[in-house]
């Protein structure tokens, strides 16, 4: 007998071949997982062609754009999310503020946050959380004239930013306040971003990012960080960063020339090795080396494909673990 043909789907008298729609989809949220929201958003915006997309493909969407400053798309999704009434609601609304307040349209935050809290929308726990946006939003409106080092004042308010709300929401939540800081002059709270790394609390990811956040000011202060069972104590002026690291560049130069005539398998490696960087930062796997790790990721990639042969299984072990802790977060 032979087998039914899956039916071709047209959108505008363009053919979508089946499963092109769900690849560049799984390929957006690959990109946004790994912090490469540019490379996210064209696929993302590629597959909204030829699909509505539901609440989780469009909150990804919206906050890849947010990301990549894309404000205005950032803005015509998230009205898009709230019409849909998301699960996240709150989480939706937060972004559409912090999109709002970039384009400037700062009554418009005030008007939607002030009807939020007369309506008693917002859940008690965020109550406060919103109060701070309105205020912070109010103070940045007012320093629209001044020069830029006269803005110290919006800084201040980010003083409210302590280290017990912040570990009271999902790891999704806490990443996506930290990156809100990205724009930030961070010195000023560095002792607190500090006290976040060190606090027992912390996702691997969460001190990870406040890390990358300090490095990229080049801060000058000692933090400890602990992860996975090991301590380090580091001075961010003086790191590199997670890509940049000595072990890291080797890894990936060794994994290109291995994996050279293996294409597919080589993307996989690729692809793992920068989650693992980026979870263990500043350790780069522990006390292994290069040519260890290299053929580490290629036994973990080939058992994938069902290849399975004699391996370091402590190994194997670790890179499970890394991967477990670098997936997206609760939400």
């Amino acid at each position: 007998m032979r087998r039914k043909r899956d039916k071709l789907q047209k959108h505008q008298n363009v053919i979508v071949f089946p499963g092109t729609i769900e690849r560049l989809i799984a390929e957006g949220q690959r990109y946004a997982e790994n912090y490469q929201y540019d490379k996210a958003v064209v696929s993302l915006r590629e597959a909204l062609q030829y699909t509505e997309g539901d609440e989780s493909l469009l909150s990804i969407y919206a906050f890849s754009l947010y990301e990549t400053r894309n404000f205005q798309e950032a803005k015509l999704i998230c009205e898009k999310l709230l019409a849909i009434g998301p699960q996240l609601y709150i989480e939706t609304m937060e972004l559409y503020l912090t999109v709002l307040m970039e384009l400037k349209e700062f009554k418009q935050v005030e008007v939607l946050i002030e009807s939020l809290l007369e309506e008693d929308v917002i859940p008690p726990e965020s109550q406060d959380k919103f109060i701070r946006i309105k205020n912070l939003n109010a103070m940045i409106a007012d320093t629209q004239d001044e020069e830029p080092s006269d803005i110290v004042e919006i800084e201040k308010a980010c003083e409210q930013f302590e280290a017990d709300p912040f570990f009271s929401q999902t790891t999704l939540q806490q990443m996506q306040q930290l990156q809100a800081f990205r724009e930030v002059n961070i010195r000023p709270l560095k002792e607190l971003v500090a006290a976040i790394i060190e606090d027992p609390r912390a996702h691997p990811m969460i001190q990870s990012f406040a890390l990358y956040l300090l490095v990229q000011q080049e801060v000058d202060l000692e933090v400890k960080v602990k992860k996975f069972d090991e301590l380090r104590i580091v001075n961010p002026s003086q790191l590199q960063f997670p890509d940049e690291m000595p072990v890291a560049k080797q890894v990936l130069k060794l994994v290109g020339s291995a994996l050279e005539k293996e294409p597919s398998s080589l993307e996989m490696v690729q692809y793992l090795i920068a989650r693992h960087i980026f979870v263990t930062y500043p350790f780069e796997w522990f006390d292994y080396h290069s040519e260890e790790i290299v053929d580490g990721y290629i036994d973990f990639v080939h058992a994938m494909f069902g290849e399975i042969k004699e391996t370091d299984y402590d190994l194997m072990d670790l890179l499970n673990l890394l991967e477990e802790q670098s997936e997206l977060f609760d939400v």
